[in-house]
């Protein structure tokens, strides 16, 4: 009997990670590999995007589910527009809102949270969101440094990986720009150890 409950939980496990990889992703073509790290040359892509003041995690929660509420409907015509793979976070200033009588809005610190839209639209076909803070825009074709891991989404994982990236990055005499990028390609379900996790550095070329 243990041996069924065993076949049965692998069976799940390989259908939770088929079902998590059978979407959409950005196209890019590998230019490198080093021992920690590849490089990649991405496709120019459009996206949805919403920058969010606050923490990592609360800013990444709170895009996700903007960004959600746009493909899921919530946008002029009601259209529902497939998921794709990764979402992405990377540190960004922001306008904080302030109240009256201080008419200046000092920089802060917030994220923007990306979903890639899927090939097949661009800003033309793209339905209008009806949240003024979604917005959609083209992002060019840019060189990444890229460490793939998996694991929990925490802190401590996420900074050993960046550290990782950094040193090989160094090592390989490569230069970043920008702040990291945060790319998660599962959802919430899949457990942790089956998870797609990536940390993106722009090259400068």
């Amino acid at each position: 009997m243990k041996t069924l409950y065993a076949a049965l939980a692998a069976i799940t496990l390989f259908a939770l990670h088929a079902v998590a990889h059978a979407i959409e992703e950005p196209a890019y073509e590998v230019l490198q590999r080093h021992d920690t790290f590849e490089v990649r040359q991405y496709a120019p892509t459009v996206v949805a995007e919403v920058v969010v003041a606050g923490p990592a995690e609360e800013a990444g929660n709170q895009g996700f589910r903007l960004l959600a509420d746009y493909i899921f409907g919530n946008n002029r015509g009601a259209r529902k527009i497939e998921m794709t793979a990764p979402v992405t976070q990377a540190a960004e200033p922001v306008k904080i809102a302030m109240t009256a009588p201080v008419t200046q809005a000092p920089e802060g610190s917030g994220h923007a949270v990306r979903f890639v839209m899927p090939r097949a639209y661009d800003l033309d076909s793209l339905p209008e969101p009806v949240d003024p803070r979604v917005r959609l825009r083209e992002v060019p074709g840019e060189r990444y440094a890229v460490i793939r891991y998996s694991g929990r989404w925490t802190d401590e994982n996420y900074e050993a990986h960046l550290a990782r990236l950094q040193q090989g990055v160094q090592a390989a005499g490569l230069v970043t720009a920008g702040s990291p990028v945060y790319a998660r390609y599962d959802p919430p379900w899949v457990p942790w150890f089956m998870r797609r996790n990536e940390i993106w550095l722009r090259l400068v070329v």
